[in-house]
């Protein structure tokens, strides 16, 4: 069954551990360099997700915050 509307709801199981690892993937990496990890984990959480009509309303409620 496909999820037609973003969960904007906390729903992270460990969200400080997330965070964590975020930033750690980021360390000692470039500003440009830190810039295309975001770009290829954004791809890769897109495909996860795979419905363009979630991936639009994601665009649309980071662009208003």
């Amino acid at each position: 069954m496909e999820t037609t509307t973003l969960t904007t709801t906390p729903n992270l199981e460990a969200p400080d551990d997330f965070y964590e690892a975020l930033i750690e993937a980021h360390q000692g990496l470039s500003g440009d360099e830190s810039q295309a990890l975001n770009a290829r984990l954004v791809l890769l959480l897109a495909n996860h997700i795979g419905s363009t009509a979630v991936l639009r309303e994601a665009l649309a409620a980071a662009r208003a915050t």
